[in-house]
């Protein structure tokens, strides 16, 4: 079978003392497979540009402002994740300060600091998978790491990663 996935991006924003991180609460529309879940800012990738141009577009899009310093953290196959099944292969980033006036909401949801101990901790509702590789976003390891995350269903079938 052919794997043909959806490019994107996920980017997690530090505070300025790297004690909070900018996620959207996707809370704005009914019909969103998203709805209630807490994430990180990202989204598809466009045929002409880079990885860190569409990270630097979503973000400028959904939240207003440019980022300042980008890492590449990991990247994610989630084959199966998409709404009708599609395959989804993403690009992790944390990135550390910004430019331009934040805000507060877009069409999809409210823009909140949330500490990265409550992401962590699985207080805040996340995707099921997301507990398995939000750990290495934040972790001191500097190497970057290779995941695969199956899903059926809406439901993550296994985790897998090298680094």
């Amino acid at each position: 079978m052919l794997y043909t996935p959806i490019l994107a991006t996920l980017g997690y924003l530090l505070s300025e003392d790297e004690q909070n991180v900018l996620l959207i609460h996707r809370n704005a529309r009914a019909n969103d497979t998203h709805l209630g879940k807490y994430n990180g800012l990202g989204g598809k990738l466009e045929p002409t540009e880079t990885v860190l141009e569409c990270l630097d577009r979503e973000f400028l899009e959904e939240a207003g402002i440019t980022l300042k310093r980008v890492e590449l953290r990991g990247t994610i196959s989630w084959a199966g994740f998409g709404k009708a099944g599609e395959d989804w292969f993403g690009f992790i980033f944390l990135a550390r300060g910004y430019t331009g006036t934040l805000k507060t909401s877009n069409v999809e949801g409210d823009l909140e600091w949330q500490p990265i101990s409550s992401l962590l901790s699985g207080v805040l509702p996340l995707w099921e998978g997301d507990k398995n590789f939000l750990p290495l976003v934040f972790d001191s390891d500097p190497r970057v790491f290779y995941g695969v995350m199956p899903y059926k269903g809406g439901k993550m079938l296994s985790w897998n990663y090298q680094r």
